[in-house]
């Protein structure tokens, strides 16, 4: 199967909602924190690496994404961050990071367990890990979607395409950290999403949780759009458009920071 190919602008769309974790995630780093080499691994466009770049002018940043057009945004920003294409999942760094931050990205990685302690073993002596990652796979529209694209005509197409896989427990997470950590914070937050437009929660999923279905279909644009008319209609039907114009999505994501020891 094909990588999932993704689409800036249509990621862009709901910024500031998508934004507001990474930003929840930062402010819990230590203010007296100093890092030197700081890693942004599943980067995006750009903006917290250059963030991180601004907060740190004279740490090395790294951004690496898979995606070469969000790359091409990111580096559209004219910020001196390295940005470099690369795959986390065999991502080793030259020399030990002081802050590993991976926002909305590791949820795509298998074998948790294995990854976050590698991760935690790349970081130098007092290095953090900060991480944020949807629980989306229980929620109501991720459900939908996953039943939408096993019942009709595209299901034989659909069939074994990977999607967002269901997170561990926290105190998994834990257990994988702390033979190498000694501060290790975990907790989780339900944001409620104010959405608005026409078709909101398909919209908003079209950005991410999407990508490898759509990846899917692209081959046969009139199967992709009759999925995403079904899906369009089940999702309105969970998650009516309120008389003010707003839909609202209730949407968990995971946190953690976690400290070398």
């Amino acid at each position: 199967m094909s990588a999932p190919a993704w689409d800036p602008k249509q990621y862009n769309r709901f910024e500031a909602q998508r934004d507001r974790a990474a930003l929840d995630l930062l402010v819990r780093l230590p203010e007296d924190f100093a890092p030197t080499e700081i890693w942004d691994l599943g980067c995006g466009a750009g903006q917290h690496a250059a963030l991180l770049k601004r907060r740190h002018p004279t740490a090395h940043v790294h951004g690496m994404d898979s995606s070469t057009a969000m790359l091409e945004q990111a580096r559209a920003l004219s910020v001196e961050v390295d940005w470099s294409a690369g795959d986390i999942a065999s991502w080793t760094p030259t020399r030990p990071a002081d802050l590993i931050l991976a926002n909305a990205s590791l949820q795509w990685l298998a074998d948790h367990a294995a990854l976050f302690a590698r991760l935690a073993g790349t970081l130098a002596p007092g290095g953090l890990l900060a991480v944020q990652m949807p629980m989306a796979w229980e929620t109501r529209h991720h459900t939908i979607m996953r039943e939408t694209a096993a019942d009709g005509p595209w299901a034989p197409l659909l069939a074994g395409v990977d999607t967002i896989a269901p997170l561990l427990p926290a105190e998994a997470y834990y257990e994988a950290l702390a033979p190498l950590c000694d501060d290790v914070d975990i907790w989780s937050t339900t944001y409620l999403h104010v959405l608005t437009g026409d078709d909101a929660v398909l919209e908003w999923m079209k950005g991410t949780a999407l990508r490898p279905y759509l990846t899917a279909l692209a081959g046969d644009p009139a199967m992709q759009e009759a999925f995403l008319t079904t899906l369009g209609g089940r999702l309105s039907a969970a998650f009516p458009r309120r008389a003010q114009g707003q839909t609202l999505l209730p949407f968990p994501r995971l946190f953690l920071v976690a400290q070398r020891r």
